[in-house]
């Protein structure tokens, strides 16, 4: 496996950094765009700091996904926030909030993006706003709050990845 080295994208305030790694070979993902697309969400979100956004194969997001949620076998996305404010009020003087990190398998994407988004380009970029918005604090274990996530989703879908309203093809829940 080759990995692609990081990116970082940040904004011209320089208070966003996403850094993006392709570290799975299996499927070819643009790390730039979808980078770019996080740091869209966060700013949106009204989020200052930094955030990973790493593209995995099966076998690393399912060893993630067992260790942490104790759940078998491979998932889509995975989120990890931070508590930046613990971390900065232990750290004296300036440092980058650390929010948190997305990990995405970009082959479970592809393969249940028929059932899901409709398209594998739809699926990635749902993957990445959903992911975020879990760093961001948003969650769906109940259903006002899946509703209220899914509304986020979708308007910020519409703002920074279509430009427009979504395709007739593309769904949020699975089949």
């Amino acid at each position: 496996m080759t990995a692609e080295p990081p990116s970082a994208t940040a904004g011209t305030d320089g208070q966003v950094v996403v850094v993006g790694a392709d570290e799975q070979s299996d499927v070819e993902v643009d790390v730039d765009r979808w980078s770019r697309l996080a740091t869209a969400v966060l700013r949106d979100g009204g989020r200052d700091g930094e955030l990973t956004l790493t593209f995995v194969d099966r076998a690393e997001i399912t060893a993630l996904n067992e260790a942490h949620l104790g759940h078998t076998g491979p998932t889509d996305v995975l989120s990890f926030p931070l508590d930046a404010a613990d971390l900065a009020a232990a750290v004296d003087g300036p440092i980058p909030v650390l929010l948190g990190d997305v990990v995405i398998c970009p082959d479970v994407a592809r393969a249940q993006a028929p059932m899901h988004a409709g398209t594998f380009d739809d699926e990635l970029a749902l993957l990445v706003v959903h992911g975020v918005l879990h760093v961001l604090g948003h969650d769906h274990a109940e259903a006002s709050e899946s509703s209220v996530m899914r509304a986020k989703e979708l308007a910020l879908l519409v703002a920074h990845h279509w430009g427009g309203p979504p395709p007739s093809g593309f769904r949020q829940a699975q089949d």
